[in-house]
């Protein structure tokens, strides 16, 4: 038939992509139904685009203290217009790129918005309403509306911007992270409501271009799921570069104005107001799980999550689920690895369910916040008789060197064992420097292989060297 496919996944972004690749290198009839456009959020709206506008931003920033590096570049300025478009281009350029990657592996791409309507079936109807750019129209050679049928159907639909209420995004006075991607002009004051990554990403962005932030948390700290010593170094960062923090502090109110907003926040017992020119709500997000006929064909969920077994499988035969609507942590790199095993388990390989502890973590602001593992906190809360390391960046002659002289490496071990537990880092690079210690959890490297292992020199990751020794009473430089 046609229409009948072995394996069917319900989204492109990096989860069902990357999982339609693989589970076509394994000799699968695939398609992938699509309604916006294909790499999805992450890649469109999110991670990708991001990191464009942080690298203008750290470069003009550098730029701007030129002289600390024997340079001079006097009257030193940007151009916002050209900044967003660049970052559109390169979500463009990786956009067409998806699309060719497809095409290669002879994927069949249906465009459209698909719902399940029996095991084993799914209807598609054409796309609601304009797609955002940059992919408007379907690819060349797409299937469109129709019902297909597939042994296997893989949901990977992904998420949006979670919405508080009384501070919804209205994408004029408040942001959500579309419209901040993509101003029109920069305003001289900016509100975020959120210290996760999406905040403190948006949050160092607009700074370094001179708006005045201020960034208000409902925790007692900002990064909140990072180990507290990092999340106090950051904030220290931070705060000393010109950022203002409100935590354990509550947005109540929003009062929009013609052309700025007046902020009622709740610290401590009292109310005070804030105006701002914008609203930036960076509150997390929620798995796009509505109107894809669950309900009907009994899959169960949990707060706004499919139940997945660790492979994907749900609770219904055939049906599978990967990605932001499996649960968090809500990670691109999350997904593909969970779609791969997904696919595998399929194919009857023998493979290992998803181990969240070992799901590295990156918040891509000034400074970077990179950690995978348990935090010292949670180590010790699990039972663990721990054994900390710590290496400041300034004692790195790299860093130093670079001019990147603020930071921190920790790491955390079982004493008994000698395993590692976690790795946490603050300050220039550290996101990508973390995969060290992923790779290094993932073989069960002990804190002997660690201290045996030879770092290069010059280098940042020499500290990741010296956070080991010092966890064990060996540290060198410091």
């Amino acid at each position: 038939m046609a229409d009948a496919f072995d394996i069917l996944i319900i989204g492109s972004g990096p989860g069902g992509y990357v999982t339609a690749i693989r589970a076509a290198q394994l000799g699968f009839k695939v398609a992938i139904v699509e309604r916006e456009h294909l790499g999805g959020i992450c890649l469109n709206w999110g991670c990708i685009p991001t990191k464009a506008l942080l690298r203008s931003a750290e470069v003009f920033h550098q730029m701007k203290h030129a002289s600390a590096y024997g340079l001079a570049a006097p009257g030193a300025t940007f151009d916002l217009p050209a900044i967003v478009q660049r970052s559109r281009a390169v979500s463009g350029r990786l956009n067409t790129g998806v699309g060719g990657l497809l095409k290669k592996n002879k994927v069949q791409i249906i465009w459209g918005e698909a719902k399940l309507t029996r095991p084993g079936e799914v209807t598609v109807a054409a796309p609601k309403g304009p797609a955002r750019q940059p992919q408007a129209t379907p690819p060349r050679g797409a299937l469109g509306a129709g019902t297909y049928q597939a042994k296997h159907i893989i949901i990977a639909t992904g998420a949006r911007p979670r919405a508080l209420p009384g501070v919804e995004p209205d994408g004029k006075l408040v942001w959500s992270y579309f419209e901040a991607m993509v101003p029109a002009a920069l305003p001289k004051s900016l509100l975020v409501i959120g210290s996760g990554a999406i905040g403190i990403e948006f949050a160092t962005f607009y700074h370094a271009l001179g708006v005045d932030v201020t960034v208000v948390e409902v925790m007692d700290r900002i990064l909140p799921v990072e180990d507290e010593e990092i999340s106090a170094t950051a904030r220290k960062l931070m705060e000393k570069d010109g950022l203002t923090f409100k935590t354990a502090a509550k947005v109540a109110r929003l009062d929009r104005q013609k052309n700025g907003i007046v902020a009622h926040i709740e610290q401590g017992g009292a109310t005070t107001t804030l105006t701002v020119d914008r609203v930036i709500s960076a509150v997390g997000v929620q798995g796009n799980i509505e109107n894809l006929g669950l309900e009907a064909l009994g899959v169960k969920t949990d707060r706004g999550c499919i139940v997945t077994d660790g492979f994907g499988r749900t609770t219904v035969a055939g049906l599978y689920a990967i990605g932001d609507v499996a649960g968090p942590p809500m990670l691109a790199h999350k997904a593909e690895h969970e779609g791969v095993i997904c696919v595998e388990t399929i194919k009857g390989f023998a493979t290992h369910p998803l181990n969240r502890e070992q799901i590295p973590g990156c918040t891509y602001g000034r400074p970077q916040v990179a950690s995978v593992g348990l935090t010292e906190a949670k180590a010790k809360a699990a039972g663990h008789e721990v054994k900390v390391g710590r290496f400041p960046f300034l004692a790195n002659g790299k860093a130093i060197a670079l001019g990147e002289d603020q930071g921190l490496v920790k790491t955390v071990f079982d004493a008994r064992t000698g395993r590692l537990l976690g790795a946490h880092m603050v300050g220039a690079e550290v996101t990508e420097l973390i995969q060290g210690f992923v790779v290094a959890m993932g073989l069960e490297t002990t804190e002997e292989e660690l201290m045996h292992t030879i770092f290069p020199h010059p280098t940042l990751s020499e500290m990741m060297h010296e956070s080991v020794l010092d966890a064990f009473g060996r540290v060198i430089h410091m």
